[in-house]
Parts: C-alpha cells; structure tokens; sequence
C-alpha cells in the first residue's frame, strides 16, 4: 500500500471519528476506543494490490458513522414521542386543575414551569434530528456504500465503468452482468416492502459469497445489480451467470413463516476498448430484456456488433 494510500485512509479515519463524537451527546472514552478497534479490523482486510479494498474501507468507516448516527436518531424520537406524551399530559392537568374550587395556584403554576421545560426539550430534541437527518442524507450521498445491501452502489459503478474506460484496451476480459428480480413488484405489493427489502439483502449476500474477490456487486437501483467479472471467458461468465441463477431460486428465503421463492433475469455483455460506460450498461439492459421476453430465470448476452 502507498504512503498517499494510508494518509488518505488515516484522514478518512481522523474525520469520521470527529464526526461520530459530535453525532453523541455524551461521547466517552469507550466510544473512541471501540472505533478504533474497528478501524483496525477494517484495515487488516486490505488487500495492498487492490485500490477498491482501500475505497472500500474509506466507505465502511462513513458507513459506521451513519449507523451511530441513526442510533442517535432513534433515541432522540423516542425521547421526543416520551416528552409530548408527558406534556399533553401535564396540560390536561392544569385544566383539571383550573377547573376546580380549591385554590391550586402553587401547584398550577408548577405545572406550567415543567410544561415549558418540556416543551424546550422537544424543540431541542427536534433540531437535533433535524441535524442528524442532514447529516445522514449529505453520508448517503458521499458514501460509496448501498445503505441497504452494503455492497457498492451506482456511484461507485459509474465511477469504477469511467475508471475502466479511460483506460482504452485492457489486457484481459471483463464482463458487466445486469440481475433484475423476476416479478418484484408483486412481492412487494403482496408481501410489503419490508418483505422486499428483505430479499434485496439476501440477494446481495448471496452474490457477495458466490464472486471472486477481484469481482464486484453493485446496487444498480431498486431491485436491479451490476456485476463486473474480470479476467475471464465468455464461457466462464455463462457458468457463473448460470451458478448465481441457480443459488438464487434454489435458496428460499422465510418470511413470517412463509417461504418466498425468488428468481433473477441477467443481461451479460463484455467491454470492448472505446466502450463508455452508458455503452457498456445499454448492451448489457438489451440482453436483459431478452431475458424477460424469453421467460425470465434465465442469462442472455448482447456483444458489441464489431463484424467478428
């Protein structure tokens, strides 16, 4: 790994934990040591050959501190729900209060001064969700990380596809594989959206097991991912297409106790020297919908017309 590489990384480690601090309200000295020692763990899964293990790191510390970000959010909400509960239940008090001949002026005007108490304390606790919200929206739109799946996420594609082509002719194969899950919309509407969030991230777990490490899985956009395979055959992509459709609708995935049997569509095409990246994605979309067309649950591909 270069100097540059881990100065960007120790700089990327030094701001997020400033961050991650400032995000809690009562920061101790266990918050920063345990951000520490995931920050060691993170590294030690660096490969030194590989840019993207270091991007991806760089990515799992932002994602860390949106994690204690929402935790601090769901405790700030909760507060909140607790204040108002507690306020409109000092109001109806004071009425009751009022309303009677016994003269409760001490006690009444008490009332009033832990009312207003509360009622700071929900506006407190509202700017800082509203805070927290920002923060976390300005996070998912710098961060290299679906936030859902955890794999890459369309940013990291487009930014990865330019990388690739800018480099004109590359010395060995590379395959774009576009998976879209046959008939989403139903299980959504059928079984909810937890139900589909659900699949999306058993889908994504079992691509991230099934690829190499030099291959990589990215959230194209709702149910759709990208593969990019590396250093291999027309042929060897077909095996793998065919491995992942296999696993996908031979996995079930239980949900309320029902089983939820999913299937994928994959386009394939290969990079040729001049593609763009809107090229490369186009093809790749093309023969995806040949695969919808033909029946679904299956791969077809759609390579550059060069007259071979």
């Amino acid at each position: 790994m270069e100097k540059s590489d881990l100065k960007s990384l120790v700089t990327q480690m030094y701001e997020d934990l400033l961050a991650s601090i400032d995000a809690q309200e009562n920061a101790n000295k266990e918050d920063v040591v345990q951000y520490l020692q995931d920050a060691v763990n993170t590294i030690s899964c660096i490969e030194d050959d590989c840019i993207d293990s270091i991007e991806h790191a760089k990515a799992a510390f932002t994602s860390t501190f949106k994690e204690i970000a929402r935790k601090s959010l769901s405790e700030y909400e909760n507060t909140n729900g607790r204040f108002e509960a507690l306020t409109q239940m000092h109001q109806e008090t004071v009425k009751e209060c009022n309303d009677v001949t016994i003269d409760m002026s001490t006690i009444t005007e008490k009332f009033h001064d832990i009312q207003e108490h509360m009622s700071q304390e929900v506006s407190r606790a509202n700017r800082v969700i509203t805070d927290l919200s920002n923060r976390i929206n300005e996070l998912e739109k710098s961060s290299n990380l679906d936030a859902l799946t955890h794999v890459f996420n369309r940013r990291a594609l487009i930014n990865y596809l330019q990388k690739i082509c800018k480099r004109g002719d590359i010395k060995n194969e590379l395959h774009l594989l576009i998976l879209d899950i046959d008939d989403f919309k139903i299980v959504n509407d059928t079984y909810g959206h937890i139900a589909g969030d659900k699949i999306l991230i058993f889908i994504a777990n079992i691509l991230r097991k099934t690829l190499r490490d030099g291959d990589k899985v990215f959230r194209y956009g709702g149910e759709e991912f990208v593969i990019v395979l590396n250093r291999i055959t027309e042929d060897t992509c077909r095996e793998i297409a065919n491995r992942i459709l296999k696993l996908i609708r031979s996995n079930q995935l239980i949900y309320k106790g029902e089983s939820l049997n999913v299937t994928m569509s994959i386009g394939a095409t290969k990079y040729y020297a001049g593609d763009t990246p809107d090229a490369l994605i186009h093809r790749a979309d093309t023969a995806l919908y040949k695969s919808k067309k033909s029946g679904k649950n299956q791969m077809n591909s759609e390579l550059k017309n060069d007259g071979n």
